[in-house]
């Protein structure tokens, strides 16, 4: 899952950053009104959130004209001014939920994935699926069979964009980036960890082999294998 934040306080922006992250959200953050109308024309974000009071282009200008080029990611607004009248000017712009200043932490992620399910329903792909193993993109829940496996978020991010790309071997460098948001390629062992627990929790004996490792090249997820792990 992915989200922009449009917002110019730092200490807001690195704490969002942190929470959402740990949530299992891929963060892009924009610091100003120009910047984050371009990156939510060009990226496909599964919601925004936007503060009202921005340098250059206000969170609210931002919404109108996201929506006027049909853009409808949905976006929730965050701001200091909580009157109705405000927050009322907020949704007749297209706004799907506004939250006030101060807030709790507990409270933005459960709007977040509120707007991001009903957002989802809406939507042709609420499952994905691979041989019988299918993973549901509302509920947050894996299955395997009639299997039900309970995930980490980055463990779900991970297996989410595996299963989005099956059949199709995708690089470590691209792991990290897709799921991690590394823009590079640090030294460190976590696709290789995170990889192996997957395995531990979804593969069987009796069953065949999801995830396959081409050595030198990366992983993929296949529906049906097993052959084991490639050398390529």
């Amino acid at each position: 899952m992915r989200v922009l934040v449009v917002e110019d306080d730092r200490q807001i922006t690195d704490f969002l950053e942190r929470a959402l992250t740990e949530a299992g959200f891929k963060i892009d953050v924009a610091w100003n009104g120009p910047q984050g109308f371009e990156l939510a024309l060009k990226e496909n974000y599964d919601a925004i959130i936007i503060d009202v009071i921005l340098p250059v282009m206000d969170g609210l200008e931002i919404l109108q004209k996201l929506r006027n080029r049909g853009i409808l990611t949905p976006v929730l607004i965050l701001s200091a001014k909580g009157s109705v009248s405000d927050r009322v000017s907020g949704l007749e712009l297209g706004g799907d939920d506004y939250l006030t200043k101060p807030f709790e932490l507990a409270e933005l992620l459960a709007r977040v994935w509120s707007l991001i399910r009903r957002s989802k329903v809406n939507q042709e792909t609420v499952q994905l699926k691979a041989g019988d193993l299918w993973l549901d993109l509302v509920s947050r829940r894996v299955f395997r069979g009639d299997e039900e496996f309970r995930l980490l978020p980055q463990e779900f991010a991970l297996l989410e964009y595996l299963m989005r790309n099956k059949g199709r071997v995708v690089t470590r460098a691209e792991i990290l980036e897709n799921v991690w948001g590394y823009n590079f390629v640090p030294a460190t062992n976590v696709v290789e960890v995170h990889i192996c627990r997957l395995r531990e929790k979804l593969e069987r004996p009796n069953k065949p082999r999801l995830l396959q490792t081409f050595r030198k090249a990366g992983y993929a997820l296949v529906e049906d294998s097993s052959s084991g792990d490639k050398e390529s």
